[in-house]
């Protein structure tokens, strides 16, 4: 029987997701100043598109704290999947896994390395969803931690939290456009490790307005854009 089947059979938590979701509990105090919050920018490079049928190749990210990217705590992981990179190698130039790492170990890794820290990503909704698929075997049903996207987050700062997206062009918030913008070198572009990076200097950057503009603690930082 294989880990997939073997913990859906049991129909159960995990251990390491029960503490994970008990973790999540201690909720971040809404007058927390931003620069006392911790966060956990992340990246998945995957087989396709479509999470239905789409599987991760690799996973990336890094932390911040004090306004200030922890380098030291990096990582790019590359869980095996039953589905090669073919179909999207051209643009993260992986077929399958470097050094693969079983569902079983990776799965409690991540959830240990997310632990209760606010999740940041760009496109961030795609990215916990195929993080979602391959957790789900083990009993969570959903992400319970804070979340930034940082396309959200830079629409809601230059143009204000009631902008109406039909009238913003997309090409403009991509990663490679804001980078551009925000005066942020891109450096390897489309690998986890590398993409989690750039939207961690995005990230500071768009925090730096976020204050200039009266956002400075996690309830205005967390409300809806």
């Amino acid at each position: 029987m294989s880990w997939w089947e073997f913990w859906k059979a049991r129909g159960e938590k995990a251990d390491f997701v029960a503490s994970f979701l008990e973790l999540a509990k201690t909720s971040i105090p809404g007058i927390r100043a931003i620069d006392q919050l911790n966060f956990t920018v992340l990246d998945t490079e995957t087989t396709g598109l479509n999470p239905a049928e789409d599987f991760i190749l690799s996973f990336g990210a890094v932390k911040i704290s004090q306004m200030t990217i922890q380098v030291s705590t990096a990582v790019e992981w590359y869980p095996v999947s039953p589905k090669n990179g073919k179909a999207t190698a051209a643009i993260h130039g992986l077929l399958e896994s470097k050094t693969p790492v079983q569902i079983a170990d990776f799965v409690p890794n991540l959830l240990s390395y997310l632990g209760s820290s606010i999740l940041v990503g760009h496109h961030l909704g795609f990215d916990l969803e195929m993080l979602l698929k391959t957790c789900k075997p083990f009993g969570l049903e959903d992400f319970p931690n804070p979340c930034i996207d940082t396309m959200n987050l830079a629409i809601r700062l230059e143009h204000g939290p009631n902008a109406d997206r039909h009238q913003i062009k997309s090409e403009e918030y991509g990663l490679d456009s804001l980078c551009d913008r925000y005066g942020i070198t891109k450096d390897d572009r489309h690998t986890a490790a590398g993409d989690a990076f750039l939207t961690a200097q995005l990230l500071l950057k768009l925090l730096v307005v976020a204050k200039k503009k009266g956002i400075k603690d996690f309830a205005s930082l967390s409300k809806p854009w």
